[in-house]
């Protein structure tokens, strides 16, 4: 069988009457009518329309609550029609791979299978979300250790297949982003971490939320590391397109002072909140991955704070930090330099050395 490129209808191609040849393949149809449809302009129907999902491959490495939840929102996102799911257990791999698969009618179509590294072979995105938990007691260097000799092994059989991008989630995020391009030897720009983008959606949720608005009307940024060092940046927070030091002495609710400061407090504990009241977090981060990965598969170019290699901003250089960058499927296409007051940069920079501190112990060991 094969298919009509003008209407899509399958076609038989023993004895069929309506076949056409163009750049050496030859091409059948269900009717007199598409081969003339064809002939008459044949790249018409050879390019994929805009918008629609032609052979995108997202191949997720963890199957844990955060990778199982983003499977399940890339499904129903229509984004990807080829989902491998590679795991350590199998059981629980196959497990998802059947309750996703049964739930297929209600979504757009898409093959989810359970996946092996050479899955990673002609993928658009990895995503990995392979790695231990923290454990109480631990400290950040601990939970670092860990996971950069998991990266150490996973990484390499990732990178031999070559995937055009990779999407670290695992954390401590900045520092495996950092490892992952260590160990893949892939091009910087094709390595990024989800970086502060949840961060930075919590920022605009409550900042809407005190203000009695829309998130859509709100722009700012969590910039730096994910985790406590993180900057919020007052000085470019919009509501509506105006500056919030000129919003707020317009409004009526007359904030008492300190509210900016308990905002962002309640960002950067919001996910100590979430587990310890059930366990982890996964429904925003899927979310906000496949938000990420929307702009990658869709080459959409928008302006996301994920953790990349810095070299350069504020004068900050190599480390993964979060910074507003231009992601599209090329990964990283830009650096966007943003006014930062200077008490902001001074945050941001002794954010970089904390990670840099956590690195050459790395390094090190």
């Amino acid at each position: 069988m094969a298919i009509d490129p003008v209407c899509k209808m399958e076609v038989e191609e023993q004895q069929n009457e309506y076949t056409l040849d163009y750049k050496e393949q030859t091409y059948y149809f269900c009717s007199d009518h598409c081969k003339k449809s064809f002939g008459e302009n044949p790249e018409r129907y050879l390019t994929p329309e805009r918008g629609f999902v032609s052979e995108r491959k997202v191949t997720i490495v963890g199957t844990g609550n955060v990778g199982a939840t983003f499977a399940y929102a890339l499904m129903m996102s229509g984004l990807a029609n080829d989902i491998p799911l590679i795991g350590r257990t199998p059981e629980k791999v196959q497990a998802h791979v059947m309750d996703l698969n049964h739930g297929m009618m209600f979504v757009p179509p898409a093959r989810i299978y359970e996946g092996k590294y050479s899955d990673c072979r002609d993928a658009d995105l990895v995503v990995i979300t392979a790695g231990k938990p923290q454990k109480p007691g631990e400290t950040r260097q601990d939970l670092a250790d860990k996971n950069t000799e998991v990266f150490r092994q996973i990484i390499p059989e990732i990178a031999r297949y070559n995937p055009r991008n990779l999407l670290i989630v695992t954390n401590p995020v900045d520092i495996l982003t950092y490892a992952a391009i260590k160990f893949s030897g892939l091009p910087m720009n094709r390595v990024i971490g989800s970086g502060t983008v949840l961060d930075t959606a919590r920022f605009r949720y409550l900042i809407s939320s005190h203000c009695e608005v829309s998130p859509r009307n709100v722009q700012g940024y969590i910039l730096g590391e994910h985790g406590d060092s993180e900057v919020p940046i007052w000085s470019n927070v919009l509501i509506g397109g105006v500056p919030l030091r000129q919003y707020c002495p317009a409004c009526d609710k007359n904030c008492p002072t300190g509210e900016l400061e308990d905002i962002f407090s309640q960002v950067k504990n919001a996910a100590y909140e979430i587990i310890k009241g059930k366990g982890s977090t996964y429904y925003a981060i899927g979310l906000a991955l496949v938000d990420t990965a929307a702009s990658i598969l869709r080459n959409e170019n928008n302006i996301l704070t994920v953790s990349t290699l810095v070299d350069g901003f504020y004068d900050i250089h190599d480390v993964c930090l979060s910074i507003p960058v231009l992601v599209n499927k090329n990964g990283v296409a830009k650096t966007v330099k943003i006014h930062l007051e200077d008490t902001e940069a001074e945050q941001l920079r002794s954010s970089a050395d904390y990670r840099k501190g956590i690195l050459q112990k790395l390094d090190s060991a």
